[in-house]
């Protein structure tokens, strides 16, 4: 019986491999991709349903044909990051287009500010549109180093816009945010800062 008992532990001990439940894998994959797709349409219905509140936002005013002609004061490359309600930096415009993110080449001249954006629409802004220029850090959720944004104030249809860019050199910030002024008719400083609330509260 002593030499049965190494072998009875040793068959006590041996245990099946464990068999991979792969249809309950398979649910949590489906599961996980259902959850995923819904959150992106809601998010798309929101996108689509603030989109429908700003129907009121007139067509995206265009440069006129002999833009190019104009001597250029400024011109910028870098970012277009978003335009949201001027002093409200979450209320985020997306009607014609101008939620969406994208490259940007900037000409300011006498006669305004021309937007060129790739892959989205481009817009104008006449020169007594502008209102004013500022450097901030934060615009529609998007938060940069202090500084890191070109906030441009303007008028369209009676709504009044901040537009956020960041140069591809953002030393370029502070000559846009006093040729802007200046085209504005707003007083040249050092830096023109937000007073609103919710600049206050960032």
């Amino acid at each position: 019986m002593t030499t049965l008992t190494p072998l009875y532990h040793l068959a006590a001990e041996q245990k099946s491999a464990e068999v991979t439940d792969w249809a309950a894998r398979i649910a949590w994959v489906i599961g996980l991709l259902v959850l995923i797709a819904l959150v992106y349409w809601l998010m798309r219905q929101g996108w689509k349903w603030r989109a429908s509140l700003q129907s009121d936002l007139p067509e995206l005013p265009q440069a006129p044909e002999d833009f190019a002609s104009d001597e250029p004061l400024l011109t910028l490359q870098g970012r277009y990051h978003a335009s949201t309600t001027a002093g409200q930096w979450l209320d985020r415009i997306v009607a014609h287009g101008l939620g969406t993110r994208s490259r940007t080449e900037l000409t300011l001249t006498a006669r305004g500010l021309r937007v060129e954006r790739p892959g989205a629409t481009d817009f104008f802004v006449p020169a007594d549109a502008l209102r004013e220029a500022r450097l901030d850090k934060a615009l529609a959720g998007k938060v940069l180093p202090e500084g890191g944004l070109l906030i441009i104030t303007w008028a369209h249809g009676g709504t009044l816009i901040d537009s956020g860019f960041r140069s591809d050199r953002a030393a370029e910030h502070q000559a846009w945010v006093d040729a802007v002024g200046r085209i504005a008719g707003a007083p040249a400083a050092t830096e023109l800062t937000s007073t609103t609330t919710e600049g206050t509260a960032r």
